[in-house]
């Protein structure tokens, strides 16, 4: 490793040289580019960094620099800023602390000379501390304070000796002349003098007290522009950052990983680093070089030019995507515009303007002790949680809001290529948990035979139905069918467990979706959520783990993986990445993007066994891949969602009141309805009251089924301590397959074993939208 050997630099030159600094305890001191120059010691991972990343920059003219031994020095600038560093030999830390020494040295002397001018001087660097302006602000206030106390007390001691005078004076006017006349004149003039003094002091204070305030408000005025200065470098450099970042991004989109041929030169032109990694402590975040380590199971590189140029007749029906690189519009695109059923050209009939807003959500704060007062003596499993926690939308209608990006299966529905339309289906399942990204609120867990309808068939081509099925293990089950040729069912019962810190629901159940015209079968499961931060701290939302998405009819497969959330990672967070692979095993298509902002996809031209070991040890796959396009993005948020649960446009308009809905439907929940509305007391109270009337149907219902079996006391009182709607013990997926056990016969559903992945499950019988139409709810049970 070779230090540069500069002799030691006059006042005001540039010193420049390698540095260790200590970072933290996993990576230890690290390799940086140290530049010191007008006073301000900035740092760099690398030279070739200096023209556009300063990882650093620490003001020495309010700094203090102390030597620890041979080697290493420190630093600091009161607190906001210290820099543990080392050198490679003692001669070369004594050439930096000389040159620090005389930089400070001068600093400081061209902030004193710019503190006593009136001139617009250098305004302090971005990197000193407010620390030390917080201390001078206190000093200064001190000092103004001490002469206000100065200049009462002149006040007084003038008013003091003024009254003496006047009353000497009154005096000398009655004495006659004679022998005490010089006594009296002594007096008057002593008196006098006394006053003449104080008159001069008070006159010496106040001269200094405004020239102390003319010079600081000199100075705050400098400090005002200083301000306005570097608010409008932090502005600039905001734009660069933008810019680097697009740049980023269209670099992503080319290669996920770039070969070691076409790495970025200016990390070639790194020197040796140290074995633990070259990581920083203030840039950690901002790094974005070697975004891609061993998590990843196979590395993207950007195909041969010569695959753009190649016609489409051999790319398995594909031929829309290779059109697309030059510019032009997709086949499904064109065929969705050109369609006469497709909602663009369906103007017909009008359609119904929904809701874009919701009552805001109302500051309430949550008192423990108000919770646990009304629990006293009461069993663990009937502590009714109050609304406090929830979001004014049930369950349902959140198993509803997976139909967000409907327009996903409308396009695959279209699709001539089976893989092709994988990849519309692997961007549906992802989309679904797009709109969970900030929604911490807990759903209303639905009554028993409670549903929710989701008729979106002039808008959108689609009508849904929800149904609660069961409530031990609680599970929904949903059915929804579009007019543009395919279906979507599934039930899905959630089992959690809380591990302290976090909060895991693991959905069970399989998702099927069927497309009419070429009639494949994709099934799909649900990866798991967590809500982080229960006890202490802000909560927020993760999804982690694997899907495989497989179409029954031809084989094909693609496996997504959801990346959890790492604080050491560099990856980027929410990433969620996949392979699309037919029924031999083969990579068409590489899918990538995060779950709560955009998916794309690139086709696969050719595969490898190579790159980097992964961490099995084995080798990962190299797909080399045509530019990757955009399959789906997500909808910005409705203006002021954050005060609306950070609902989106379609989770507004789901409990919005309808005519003609059923009596079960969740729009008619009256708690749910009062906390939207933002009465939350009432709410609570209106919660506890059905909770405890689906208690007692359940009992009724099961004594009316045991009652020929005669059940034992204990069986009775095992099935009255499983009631309770919020807190109901947790299905496992032995549970669940094994079928539920509410002796509750669904109006909508009827549960059969699915003959694609043999579980036992709810299937839309059908009969709903009929009964709507003719208005007879007669057979719906009296739930609210």
């Amino acid at each position: 490793m070779s230090e540069p050997k500069a002799p030691t630099p006059a006042p005001g030159d540039t010193y420049k040289g390698w540095l260790f600094k200590w970072t933290n305890y996993i990576k230890g001191y690290q390799r940086r580019w140290f530049v010191l120059s007008n006073g301000l010691l900035s740092y760099y991972r690398t030279q070739a960094e200096m023209g556009h990343t300063c990882r650093g920059t620490i003001n020495l003219a309010t700094a203090n620099i102390a030597v620890e031994d041979s080697c290493n020095f420190v630093i600091s600038n009161g607190g906001t800023q210290t820099y543990h560093l080392k050198a490679s030999s003692e001669v070369e830390r004594q050439r930096w602390i000389t040159a620090l020494e005389l930089a400070k040295a001068k600093a400081f002397r061209m902030q004193a000379e710019s503190d006593d001018s009136g001139d617009d001087s250098t305004p302090p660097a971005a990197g000193q501390g407010a620390g030390s302006r917080n201390s001078e602000v206190q000093s200064t206030l001190r000092t103004l304070g001490s002469k206000v106390e100065d200049l009462s007390t002149c006040n007084d001691l003038i008013a003091k000796h003024g009254s003496a005078l006047q009353r000497s004076l009154s005096e000398l006017e009655g004495v006659r002349l004679g022998g005490e006349t010089s006594e009296k004149i002594r007096q008057v003039t002593e008196r006098a003098t006394l006053f003449r003094i104080t008159s001069n002091a008070m006159i010496n204070a106040c001269r200094d007290f405004l020239a102390l305030a003319q010079t600081h408000s000199k100075r705050w005025q400098k400090a005002l522009q200083a301000e306005r200065e570097q608010r409008v470098r932090l502005e600039e450099t905001l734009e660069q950052l933008a810019k680097q970042h697009n740049h980023l991004e269209r670099a992503f989109r080319g290669a996920t990983v770039l070969p070691a041929s076409q790495s970025n030169p200016a990390i070639d032109s790194k020197g040796p680093v140290s074995g633990k990694g070259d990581a920083s402590d203030e840039d950690e975040e901002n790094e974005f070089f070697d975004a891609c380590e061993d998590v990843q199971e196979f590395i993207t590189v950007p195909a041969d030019p010569k695959y753009h140029r190649r016609s489409g007749s051999n790319v398995s029906g594909i031929s829309s995507e290779l059109g697309m690189d030059d510019g032009t519009t997709s086949l499904d695109e064109q065929s969705l515009a050109s369609n006469p059923e497709s909602p663009q050209s369906q103007e017909l009939v009008p359609v119904r303007k929904r809701r874009t807003r919701i009552p805001d959500k109302p500051n309430y704060s949550l008192n423990l002790w108000s919770i646990m007062k009304n629990c006293i003596g009461k069993e663990l499993s009937k502590i009714p949680m109050p609304v406090n926690f929830n979001e004014p939308l049930s369950m349902l209608q959140r198993l509803s809001e997976d139909l967000e990006y409907y327009e996903l299966l409308d396009r695959a529905a279209k699709c001539q290529s089976s893989l092709e339309q994988m990849c519309y289906v692997a961007a549906f399942t992802v989309s679904s948990y797009s709109t969970t990204v900030h929604r911490t609120g807990k759903p209303f867990n639905p009554l028993l035979g409670e549903t929710f309808e989701l008729d979106r068939v002039q808008e959108s081509g689609y009508r849904s139905l929800c149904e609660q099925v069961s409530h031990h293990p609680p599970a929904a089950a949903h059915h929804a069918i579009s007019e543009r040729g395919w279906t979507l069912r599934q039930e899905i019962a959630l089992a959690s467990k809380f591990r302290g810190k976090y909060l895991s629901i693991m959905p069970l159940g399989s998702i099927h979706c069927i497309f009419e015209k070429s009639t494949n079968h994709y099934t799909w499961k649900k990866v798991t959520t967590t809500v982080h931060n229960i006890i202490v701290g802000k909560l927020w939302i993760d999804q982690s783990g694997e899907i495989d998405v497989v179409n029954h009819k031809t084989g094909d497969r693609c496996h997504l993986k959801f990346a959890p959330y790492s604080y050491f990672s560099r990856d980027v967070a929410r990433k969620v990445t996949g392979v699309v692979t037919d029924k031999d095993g083969k990579a068409h298509y590489v899918l990538s993007g995060t779950w709560d902002e955009k998916m794309e996809y690139s086709r696969v031209m050719q595969s490898s066994r190579g790159g980097e070991n992964g961490a099995d040890g084995r080798q990962k796959t190299v797909y080399q891949t045509l530019k990757a396009k955009e399959l789906w993005r997500k909808t910005p948020l409705p203006e002021g969602a954050e005060n609306m649960y950070y609902f989106s446009t379609l989770a507004l308009t789901l409990n919005e009141l309808e005519e003609g809905v059923a009596p079960t439907d969740s729009r008619r929940r009256p708690d749910q309805r009062l906390m939207e509305q933002g009465r939350w007391e009432e709410a609570n109270a209106e919660k506890q009251r059905l909770e405890e009337k689906q208690r007692t149907v359940r009992r009724e219902r099961e004594r009316e089924a045991n009652r020929a079996a005669s059940p034992s006391e204990e069986g009775k009182e095992s099935a009255d301590r499983a009631e309770e709607v919020e807190i109901a013990s947790e299905p496992s997926e032995t549970t669940y397959k094994s079928g539920h056990q509410d002796n509750y016969k669904s109006m909508w559903f009827e549960q059969l074993v699915d003959p694609v992945t043999g579980e036992p499950t709810h299937i839309y019988k059908g009969g709903y939208w009929e009964a709507k139409e003719q208005g007879n709810w007669d057979s719906c049970p009296d739930i609210f």
